[in-house]
């Protein structure tokens, strides 16, 4: 309970009195001034029990908030932004990137393999390009994203440098904004260096577009370097292990620099990087009605600064629906592995998948993780060029029989599903199956799984503000129907 600043004042003076007793000077108490004391006494030693409490106002708000999914048909509400037949509502149009992976008949999905476009490139032409040239196409691939071409060689060279020269965090930052309040989760903590980004701008307010751009691009920089700190912080604080504070340097990629400032020898090879920055082109973009692009759109069209827009979306990566959901699929792949006996039997793993689709295993959700996609219906392309990179990577590290496993889970989740649910849905793989693996054989740990996403999609996110701010003009204010009825108020003595 809060005592009151008059209470406090009284206590003061009560106090005074109390210590000139003590001292024998013969001061003495009124009635009044003993019954406020026991007053008092009660009121400081009443505590309330926060638990207890809290438990049951949740049960009132669960309650008080369930609504008959019944009105969502009466109503026409496109639950989650989605059309009947499973297509998104059309809210706004990009320039950007472009998901395909069905085409619309006679009101109907028909399925076609998936691409991944971004501004009108189809993503395995650049990782196509990455691997002729040997080098490193994250850095092109945001170039691409941000400007809407493809660079000469003395532009990339030039973005290069200036990426590189803005890896570096401001002065004090890393102590200050890092060190000083670790997180359990590096993405509340990437989330947060984010935000206290705005504190070390000098311009911070200012919406032009040199300035939003200015500020996009040293985010994309900065993001590997802000990620690895913060897990290194983590490490530290709540791991109870050595903590290696590594400085990036300019003239490495944005996938070499994540490696050296994550590894305690700061060592890493050419394969390992070039596997990650693989990764990150397939992560930079995803089309503007992903949550987290989406979440960019709409709190950048409120006309607010940069780091508000970016810190939202990384709230929004953050969500096992979104961007955690390759952790999802790492803590079914455990629990598969614990459960099946002989990971090359056929038999055992659908029948052990059987049970998952049937909420009889693992989480008791019926979901197969790493399974199924709002887009993509016969193969997710980040899907297929990750799977296939992983084969060649299992092989040299002599992990095929787990490798296998997991083409297991890609081959007969599609028939178990169907029929646990006969809706003729198409379900193929999605990126969030083999990305886990791949960063498992980097020896990338767990906890920056979902943050190297974020590392990658800095690039989109950025993209699909600096568009908003050109192109959109006009806040997001979509409608929402109240179906509760309006009542009498009820003084607080009638309740």
């Amino acid at each position: 309970m809060e005592i009151t600043e008059n209470e406090r004042h009284y206590l003061e003076s009560l106090k005074e009195k109390i210590e000139e007793k003590l001292h024998g000077s013969g001061v003495s108490f009124s009635e009044r001034e003993v019954e406020h004391i026991h007053s008092l006494h009660k009121k400081i030693a009443k505590k309330i029990d926060e638990k207890v409490l809290i438990e049951k106002l949740a049960k009132i708000a669960q309650g008080n908030d369930p609504i008959d999914k019944s009105l969502y048909d009466k109503y026409e509400v496109k639950r989650g932004l989605r059309n009947a037949n499973g297509t998104g509502v059309l809210v706004g149009l990009t320039s950007i990137g472009d998901v395909v992976g069905y085409e619309v008949k006679d009101g109907q999905k028909v399925a076609i393999p998936g691409r991944l476009v971004y501004r009108g490139y189809n993503v395995e032409s650049l990782v196509k390009d990455a691997e002729e040239h040997n080098q490193f196409g994250y850095e092109q691939c945001a170039y691409l994203l941000l400007f809407g071409k493809l660079p000469t060689a003395s532009e990339l060279e030039e973005f290069n440098t200036l990426l590189g020269e803005l890896r570096t965090l401001p002065e004090n930052f890393t102590e200050d904004m890092i060190m000083k309040a670790p997180s359990a989760d590096v993405m509340n903590k990437l989330a947060r260096g984010v935000l206290a980004s705005y504190s070390y701008d000098p311009n911070p307010e200012d919406r032009s577009l040199s300035n939003v751009l200015r500020q996009c691009i040293a985010l994309i920089s900065r993001f590997s370097t802000l990620t690895a700190y913060g897990y290194q912080a983590k490490r530290r604080y709540y791991d109870k292990k050595s903590m290696y504070i590594h400085n990036p340097l300019p003239e490495l990629s944005t996938a070499e620099n994540f490696l050296r400032l994550i590894r305690n020898n700061k060592a890493f090879t050419d394969d390992e990087a070039k596997l990650l920055d693989l990764a990150l082109i397939l992560h930079a973009e995803h089309g503007g009605g992903n949550n987290s692009s989406l979440t960019v759109h709409v709190v950048s069209s409120a006309d607010t600064d940069t780091y508000s827009a970016i810190g939202a979306a990384v709230g929004s990566l953050k969500g096992r629906r979104h961007g955690g959901a390759n952790m999802q699929v790492c803590g079914m792949m455990d629990n598969i592995k614990e459960n099946v006996k002989d990971w090359s039997s056929e038999s055992e793993v659908k029948a052990y998948l059987e049970k998952i689709a049937n909420k009889e295993a693992y989480d008791r959700t019926g979901l197969i993780y790493g399974m199924g996609h709002a887009v993509y219906t016969i193969n997710d392309p980040r899907a297929t060029l990750l799977r296939d990179k992983a084969a060649k990577l299992a092989r040299e590290k002599g992990l095929e029989e787990e490798y296998n496993l997991y083409k297991m889970v890609e081959q007969f989740s599609p028939e178990i599903l169907y029929e646990k649910h006969g809706d003729g849905k198409k379900i193929c793989a999605n990126v969030d199956l083999y990305s886990g693996f791949v960063y498992s054989m980097l020896n990338i740990p767990r906890e920056l799984f979902t943050p190297l996403f974020a590392v990658s999609r800095i690039a989109g996110w950025s993209a699909h503000r600096i568009e908003e701010i050109v192109a959109g003009g006009k806040i997001y204010r979509p409608a929402y129907k109240n179906i509760f009825a309006e009542r009498e108020y009820v003084p607080i003595e009638e309740r």
